[in-house]
């Protein structure tokens, strides 16, 4: 096939590089043609714009910082929105806004353009490797036409539903990796402060239930995904846990301001009579405030 692939930094480069791989013709821009070199050392043909690169292909690729930058090279001056060909294929890894996913997919279809937004986790050195996780949000139709091309970047694919779930799916990952960061970090200044040496606490962590996953992969999916809330480990232990180590980080005078709003969470769950409940129960007061419910199919 002849794709177009815009963007081709980090991530990008890479993932061409895999389709150049198994034989598909490759048309490339990036605003910094520099990047762009070792893909056309490699085969790759360069376009001096969006517009011109979509003019020649049936299938175009982008690979961008952004929301406003996908926007420009869809929809700006030189953009590909009125150079894409009725019946093209057009493929955003993006780490995008759903929303805009969705506004561009609507201007698409109207000129008979399949979209699919279909950001990628697993980083550089994933991409380079094939080592990915590909998120696609599209119509049933759009993700099996576009499925050999994402097999040929990634080792693994999810279609996570209707345009625009992909980026949902990925940004929520990334909150998620973000958030847990600080939390640790929050935990280990602690555990050094009160003595224990960074090296250990850090091998702790691997070694333990959260290093192995066991919350997302064993206890969450029996209990809270279920609905489910039977104690395997009760609500009335995880506020004793959790009021320790806020006496912990009160001894050595360390802040730990994320920790806090997690124990004022337990505290009003243990103040709905949930103390001999599992843990996880406390999970729904969010569900409660978010007026949405998350819960696995039975199986």
């Amino acid at each position: 096939m002849k794709i177009g692939f815009i963007g081709t930094g980090n991530i990008g480069a890479p993932i061409a590089s895999q389709l150049l791989k198994v034989g598909h013709q490759l048309l490339v821009h990036d605003i910094h043609r520099a990047v762009a070199e070792p893909l056309l050392a490699s085969g790759a043909e360069g376009c001096d714009t969006p517009a011109a690169l979509a003019a020649q292909c049936e299938v175009v690729a982008t690979c961008l910082p952004g929301p406003k930058e996908m926007e420009q090279v869809c929809l700006g001056r030189s953009g590909i929105a009125t150079h894409l060909k009725p019946g093209a294929l057009y493929i955003d890894h993006t780490t995008n806004a759903p929303s805009l996913a969705r506004r561009v997919h609507a201007l698409f279809a109207e000129k008979g353009v399949a979209m699919l937004d279909a950001p990628v986790s697993g980083g550089m050195e994933g991409a380079q490797t094939r080592d990915l996780l590909v998120m696609a949000g599209g119509d049933d139709a759009t993700f099996a036409r576009a499925r050999p091309l994402l097999d040929a970047i990634a080792k693994r694919i999810i279609h996570t539903g209707a345009i625009g779930t992909g980026s949902i799916a990925k940004i929520m990952h990334n909150c998620a990796s973000f958030t847990l960061d600080m939390l640790m970090a929050e935990r280990w200044t602690t555990g050094v402060k009160a003595g224990i040496d960074a090296a250990t606490i850090v091998e702790v962590f691997n070694e333990a239930a959260l290093g192995q996953m066991m919350s997302l992969k064993v206890r969450l999916p029996a209990t809270y995904l279920r609905g489910d809330f039977a104690p395997r480990f009760s609500l009335a232990l995880a506020r004793k846990d959790l009021g320790l180590a806020m006496d912990l980080a009160r001894e050595t005078r360390t802040p730990m301001r994320l920790t806090a709003l997690c124990e004022q969470e337990l505290i009003e769950a243990v103040g709905r009579s949930w103390a001999d409940r599992d843990a996880s129960i406390a999970l729904t007061l969010q569900e409660e405030r978010a007026q949405a419910e998350v819960r696995l199919p039975p199986g």
